[in-house]
């Protein structure tokens, strides 16, 4: 049942980014849902939970973006499997430290494709574009974390109040 969970969530989290999600772009910075997505299931389910999201994700998103190959793939992979780790040091998962994870991952992930597109331009240049779109997509993305991660909270809640199982484990 779990395989059938995340073959759903990889169907449905790319097409909902590159359909819904194009038209919350604020100042023309898009939220990055795969990144979030995957950051939520790595800090709620565990370090390899995350690593399985990430890479199907990272794939999915290789295949339907023009960027360098691989890219996506490698950067929501390690951004799943870090943020697995870094949950274990965390007394309970709140919406704040949800937040703060997507927060700092997206910054992680943003700087290595920031990196890897602008290799030969100045500091200035990187500089720049840390503080002019890196910053506004994390907090846009930490935005979007707190929304998701409450309504799955929320509808965890909600079925097992009902007596049914919340989420397969």
């Amino acid at each position: 049942m779990k395989y059938a969970w995340y073959g759903g969530v990889f169907l449905a989290v790319v097409p909902l980014q590159a359909t819904v999600l194009d038209s919350l772009s604020l100042g023309g910075v898009r939220p990055d849902l795969c990144l979030v997505v995957t950051v939520l299931v790595a800090f709620t389910l565990g370090p390899w939970e995350g690593l399985l999201m990430g890479l199907g994700l990272g794939f999915i998103q290789d295949l339907f973006s023009a960027g360098p190959l691989g890219l996506n793939f490698a950067t929501k992979a390690a951004c799943g499997l870090l943020a697995g780790v870094a949950s274990r040091y965390v007394a309970s998962v709140t919406l704040t430290t949800a937040a703060v994870a997507v927060l700092n991952f997206s910054l992680l992930s943003g700087t290595v494709f920031l990196l890897a597109g602008r290799a030969g331009d100045s500091f200035t240049d990187v500089w720049y574009g840390i503080w002019s779109v890196l910053m506004p997509l994390a907090f846009l993305d930490a935005v979007v974390a707190v929304g998701v991660f409450g309504a799955v909270d929320w509808w965890g809640r909600f079925i097992q109040r009902r007596g049914r199982v919340s989420f397969p484990v």
